[in-house]
């Protein structure tokens, strides 16, 4: 991995391609992020948004373009040291209640890409741990296996995981799906007071128009594997724009987020 250029971005893709197999996720995407904004990432399923955090995450493999994150230029396969500076939550998965590990030790996993497999977490690594659950609420719930936390916990232990890696960068991909409307808004206000306490550099993916942080410093609209348009929250989240990149009728959009705000 060699070290980019230096400058105040803390993500910067230029003209990014990739494939999988026959279908192109991503077809040119150019997309710079400053050290300590937050963007929300919206679309249809499909549109390649997960995808675009799979290469700031080192993971994805470029056709064509390039990507630096935090100074550094990747290339495919070099990721692997970068990934523990970037925190990564995904939607909330049904996880077996039998599952015989603990809250404590679900946040635990986050340490390990810092302190490699065959180290053992020492009192550091606990305390911060500890730290962690106790941001996201969920001290009281530390020693309760995971699988018998509803699923809006679940995700809190989710993000403490991903606190315990100490990142600087914050990966989040649907968060709040299957999640009923009070459980989304609580992890909405937590990711928002995360974002704005640590300083990190968020990038928050959804589909869902209810679920797009008011917070945001900007949004970016994805389709069809490219970035369509980006801005303000105010200038984005019209009902025309959001009719044409979801193929909906202004009415239905206007009706869609009527109900959202009234759940």
């Amino acid at each position: 991995m060699n070290a980019g250029s230096l400058h105040n971005y803390s993500i910067d893709i230029e003209n990014a391609v990739v494939s999988y197999r026959e279908d192109v996720a991503l077809r040119g995407v150019s997309l710079k992020v400053k050290s300590g904004e937050f963007v929300g990432i919206i679309g249809p399923n499909g549109a390649g948004k997960t995808t675009l955090l799979t290469i700031v995450n080192g993971m994805g493999r470029l056709l064509h373009g390039q990507v630096s994150v935090l100074g550094y230029t990747l290339t495919n396969g070099n990721g692997h040291s970068l990934r523990k500076k970037v925190g990564y939550v995904a939607q909330a998965q049904t996880i077996d209640p039998r599952m015989p590990i603990s809250v404590r030790e679900v946040a635990m996993i986050g340490r390990y890409g810092r302190l490699g497999l065959f180290r053992r977490p020492g009192k550091h690594d606990w305390e911060i741990v500890d730290t962690a659950l106790d941001m996201v609420g969920m001290t009281h719930l530390a020693r309760r296996p995971i699988g018998h936390l509803s699923g809006g916990e679940q995700q809190r232990v989710a993000i403490a995981r991903c606190l315990a890696q100490e990142p600087e960068i914050f990966l989040l991909d649907e968060p709040t799906a299957s999640l009923d409307w009070k459980a989304k808004t609580d992890i909405l206000e937590l990711v928002k007071r995360i974002h704005d306490a640590r300083k990190l550099t968020t990038l928050f993916v959804t589909h869902d128009l209810s679920a797009l942080p008011i917070a945001c410093d900007r949004v970016v609209l994805m389709k069809d594997g490219l970035i369509r348009d980006e801005g303000s929250p105010g200038d984005l989240l019209t009902d025309v724009k959001l009719g044409q990149l979801y193929d909906m009728p202004v009415a239905e959009v206007e009706k869609r987020r009527g109900a959202a705000a009234l759940a």
